[in-house]
């Protein structure tokens, strides 16, 4: 069967992006490999396994001038949790900036957090169906 396996997301520095994704999101390298002329191929996901996000430095003005606004403003990435309340307070208090606060939606918990280059991501709780 086929599945979503990686989704490009653009950024301004591999050392960065891992510092943010694997140190404080707690997602695992997969893979880091020179690719040449300072390019890497750089796949990191969440612990428990899922899409993958390939980390693609910005490599000319035009790609620069996405980094952060991919979406279009629009929140782009969803992080699902078990437990959302203990995964809420660890990332605040990781320095993560939550743009609001918790709230409850007829699909689960959900609060807007933002990373380090401006992508707008919905740490989420979703209830059982």
């Amino acid at each position: 069967m086929n599945r979503l396996d990686l989704v490009t997301l653009v950024v301004p520095d591999y050392d960065e992006a891992l510092a943010f994704y694997v140190g404080v999101l707690g997602f695992v390298t997969c893979e880091d490999a020179p690719l040449g002329d300072g390019k890497r191929w750089v796949v990191v996901e969440p612990p428990d396994g899922g899409c993958g996000l390939l980390l693609a430095r910005a490599a000319n003005a035009a790609q620069r001038a996405r980094v952060g606004d991919q979406t279009g403003g629009r929140v782009g990435f969803f992080l699902r949790t078990r437990d959302f309340a203990p995964e809420h307070a660890r990332l605040t208090a990781a320095g993560v900036h939550f743009e609001e606060e918790p709230r409850e939606e007829p699909y689960g918990t959900v609060a807007v957090f933002a990373d380090p280059f401006g992508n707008r991501w919905d740490l989420i709780e979703r209830d059982a169906p």
